[in-house]
């Protein structure tokens, strides 16, 4: 058993031994292994430390070649306008007459184009470059705009007539839409162009200044006859004739000036920028308004002069003018201010106007040495009422000129005035406010006249009689005239003021016929009999009552018969004489008739046998008296 241990002990012995020789060999590998990493690693730090500087080098050397690369690009980009600017300047002065206009405006756009570039560079090496080509897209920028301005003369060669249009209700002219092209393209360049060599900002381009300028002539000269025929139709054939409405020419002016605009507002809108239209169309508007304006001077004038008959003149102007205004800002957002502006002075002149008409009524009733002695209405009553029922024609401007007075602004030292001359569509609605302002005004007018006329009436007219006719006499015709017009619907609530007037002076004219109505009263004695109730006595008892008169008694009636007869007479013819209006002669017999008819039928009835039938004292039997007395009327 010990012999195969052995055996096996030797075996494993040997295995030891075959592995120790294995490490120790493999530790001296691994001696060997790490002498030459030591040797790599120092090897490797000095190969980094010489190759290092070259890498950095290198790179630096990269960065560099690509800067230059660059540079040269933009030399080439800055070189490049340079050597375009000789084929450019050969199409720019050639010019757009003997190049396509296509191909010119093309042309400035690349010059723009390469201007933009140099100054973008900012070198100073450019300066002189620059210069050069700024002056070369000046001439070719003159150039195009000489082109603009003569295709516009083109069409403003032949001005037009206004009147023609207006009258056949036709369209007015526009310019032709190649043309309209053709400027518009024109203009878009020209601005353009404009921005980059303008040195200032300045808002309106060549082009703007132009369009303003000739389009501006063609305005004023197509309106020219339309101005001067408003200004000789103002003048007055006749010193003391109201003015009529639509006798001037200012409302055909105002429609031939609206025409053109709106036609020269189409015309704009094309060529310019959106933000441009505004402005141009005021500055190309401008020299037709400043001939417009000399014309409402000319005729402001002329309503100074004339005011009493012509102040309906500015009213009918405010109205149209400032419709004008309003249209024109509708449709084309301008032009409101500068038209509104025009109308200053007649809208001052008319503010005067209504003070002056009052003062006018009181002045000429004043001024009267004499009254109608037959009690007929002095003409001053139709003037005033004339004028109002004129007015009526011209609300809507009289609403405006009222409410810029306050209500009662129009009288004497009234502080209630605005010196607001810019319309509004508000000032210009005559509903409740600017009927009831005009009422005011009109009662106003009526009040003034019927007063002054009153105390003119004391002081010139003998007798309450006549006085009573003459002012019922100028209250019919006011009435009339009120009723018969425009003037009924805004004035009706005045009737209670004409009522008190029409008592007053049919008061006055009955005082006279007391002394007829007192002969007619006599004495009844209530305690003695055989005396019939009055009304109720019949032939037979006139006779009765008679027979039982006293001799004195009878002496009495006798007397007031005939004192009655000769006051009544009188009376009537006095009332023939006078000169009454239809409806005041009808109404005062009817009064009269009212008071004496009953009288004298009751007296007649009991006394009218106080004659027996000789007619000496009873000159009229009750169907005689009636008749006298419908004569009346």
């Amino acid at each position: 058993m010990v012999a195969p241990r052995r055996g096996v002990f030797t075996e494993e012995a040997a295995e030891v031994e075959v592995l120790s020789a294995n490490m120790d060999k493999m530790k001296s590998l691994t001696k060997k292994i790490q002498g030459s990493l030591n040797r790599l690693e120092t090897s490797g730090k000095t190969v980094q430390d010489a190759i290092g500087p070259i890498y950095g080098n290198t790179q630096k050397l990269q960065v560099a070649n690509s800067n230059i690369d660059r540079i040269m690009d933009a030399i080439e980009r800055i070189r490049a306008p340079l050597d375009q600017t000789n084929r450019e300047e050969r199409i720019i002065r050639a010019g757009p007459k003997k190049v396509d206009l296509r191909d010119y405006i093309a042309s400035l756009d690349r010059t723009t184009s390469a201007l933009k570039d140099l100054k973008r560079s900012n070198l100073r090496s450019n300066q002189q470059a620059v210069s050069e080509l700024g002056a070369l897209l000046k001439l070719g920028t003159k150039q195009l705009e000489d082109v603009f301005r003569e295709i516009l003369r083109e069409g403003a060669r032949q001005t037009v007539e206004p009147l023609e249009y207006v009258a056949k209700n036709n369209p007015f002219p526009l310019i032709a839409q190649d043309k309209l092209s053709t400027l518009r393209v024109i203009n878009t360049h020209v601005a353009n162009s404009f921005a980059q060599i303008s040195q200032t900002d300045v808002r309106e381009t060549p082009t703007q200044k132009s369009y303003a300028e000739i389009r501006g002539d063609y305005l004023r000269n197509s309106l020219s006859n339309l101005a001067a025929a408003t200004v000789n139709t103002a003048r007055k054939i006749t010193a003391d004739a109201i003015y009529k409405p639509g006798t001037n020419g200012i409302a055909t002016y105002a429609q031939g000036m609206e025409g053109l605009f709106l036609a020269e507002y189409e015309n704009i809108c094309p060529i310019f920028a959106r933000d441009e239209w505004g402005p141009v169309c005021t500055a190309t508007c401008q020299s037709a308004l400043g001939e417009f304006n000399k014309t409402l001077r000319e005729l402001n004038g002329h309503i100074q002069r004339n005011l009493m008959t012509d102040c309906f003149l500015g009213y009918e102007i405010i109205g149209i003018v400032s419709n004008l205004s309003i249209t024109l800002e509708t449709k084309t957002g301008e032009l409101k201010r500068p038209i509104s502006d025009t109308l200053k002075p007649i809208r001052e002149t008319s503010k005067a106007s209504l003070g002056k008409l009052l003062e006018d009524t009181r002045t000429r009733i004043q001024t009267l040495v004499a009254l109608p002695m037959d009690g007929a209405a002095v003409p001053t009553t139709t003037d005033v009422m004339v004028r109002l029922q004129t007015m009526t024609n011209y609300l809507p401007p009289l609403s405006s000129v009222m409410t810029s007075l306050g209500d009662g602004g129009w009288s004497a030292g009234s502080t209630n005035s605005s010196s607001t001359s810019l319309p509004t569509l508000k000032s210009f609605d005559v509903g409740a406010d600017g009927k009831q302002l005009f009422a005011h005004y009109a009662s106003d007018t009526i009040d003034t006249l019927l007063s002054n006329l009153e105390n003119k009436a004391r002081t010139l007219l003998k007798g309450k009689s006549l006085h009573g006719v003459f002012i019922a006499n100028n209250v019919a015709i006011i009435d009339r005239m009120i009723r018969q017009s425009e003037l009924q619907p805004l004035m009706g609530s005045y009737s209670s003021k004409l009522d008190s007037w029409r008592k007053k002076g049919t008061a006055m004219y009955l005082e006279a016929w007391r002394e007829p109505s007192a002969h007619l009263l006599d004495v009844q004695y209530t305690n003695r009999s055989g005396r019939p109730h009055s009304g109720g006595a019949g032939s037979a008892d006139s006779a009765v009552i008679v027979k039982g008169l006293s001799s004195k008694d009878k002496d009495a009636i006798k007397e007031k018969f005939k004192n009655f007869n000769a006051s009544f007479e009188e009376l009537v013819s006095r009332h023939k004489s006078y000169k009454m209006e239809r409806e005041v002669r009808q109404q005062l017999a009817r009064e009269v008739q009212t008071i004496i008819e009953p009288l004298y039928g009751r007296f007649w009835d009991r006394y009218h046998e106080i004659d027996k039938g000789k007619g000496k004292y009873v000159k009229f039997d009750k169907s005689q008296l009636g008749a006298a007395l419908a004569s009346l009327a």
